[in-house]
């Protein structure tokens, strides 16, 4: 069974700079860590190579620092990894990133799952993975709480649709993107790390893809684009009052139709 994991190298900190020009978030330099959810989705995807044999790929989309999540997952056992990094991929909103992504599949060859996280925590849109699937053609399930068996080329999955939980079978090659806390990521291993070293990472560039089409990546090839990002406000203005609470409550009343909050 041959599994791509796809991987997110995302902010560790809050405290993210934002372009002011594109709007998008500037990731250069900033402390980062592997996508939280991705670690359900690569322990889900050893598990399986563990059951049915196989091999694990992860690959992920980002700068050239975005090789340190690649790295933590090839300690922890994936067999080989991709990074998708090129200056004409940034600024990719959800539709180009899941194309870029697609067009990396389609490069690495013949497989039977690729795995996601429900989502990123730097986007939280949860449409990277359902759109690589309708783009490779391929089908898919999301939220998926448990992998109940592969056979025959189907693959069997519970997912969870909020008020209710689907089994889903599905024919390979198919995609599914992994629900938190359905299983206990492993930790990198000191001895692979040891065994490994600086192992190889493969890096495509757009040239090295089947579509070479400069309009279907980056900002040129994102339908949407955000208009205006910015860090919320904090001060610590505050104001005290006194009185009954009859008093209180009209004060209270008073205030917040004065500041247009009701």
């Amino acid at each position: 069974m041959n599994i791509i994991v796809c991987i997110k190298q995302v902010p560790s900190t809050t405290k993210v700079e934002v372009d002011p020009v594109t709007g998008v978030l500037k990731r250069d330099g900033i402390k980062s860590k592997m996508n939280p959810y991705d670690l359900f989705a690569l322990e889900q995807a050893f598990l399986l190579r563990e059951r049915y044999g196989g091999t694990v790929a992860a690959l992920s989309m980002g700068p050239n620092q975005a090789r340190d999540v690649l790295y933590e997952a090839l300690y922890m056992g994936a067999d080989s990894a991709v990074l998708a990094s090129d200056r004409r991929f940034a600024g990719a909103d959800v539709l180009a990133t899941g194309y870029t992504l697609s067009q990396c599949v389609r490069k690495m060859g013949e497989y039977d799952l690729i795995i996601c996280g429900k989502q990123t925590t730097d986007g939280d849109t949860a449409q990277v993975g359902p759109e690589m699937a309708e783009l490779l053609g391929i089908p898919h399930a999301c939220n998926v709480l448990s992998v109940d068996g592969f056979s025959e080329g189907t693959l069997t999955v519970k997912a969870n649709m909020d008020h209710s939980v689907y089994t889903v079978k599905m024919k390979a090659p198919c995609l599914i993107t992994m629900e938190k806390d359905v299983n206990t990521p492993r930790l990198p291993s000191y001895l692979r790390r040891k065994k490994r070293g600086d192992a190889e990472i493969s890096v495509w560039g757009m040239e090295d893809l089947p579509d070479q089409d400069e309009s279907h990546y980056g900002l040129t090839g994102s339908p949407t684009q955000v208009e205006r990002i910015f860090p919320p406000e904090v001060t610590e203005d505050r104001e005290c009052f006194s009185g009954s609470g009859e008093e209180l409550a009209a004060r209270l009343y008073s205030l917040l139709r004065e500041k247009k909050r009701i």
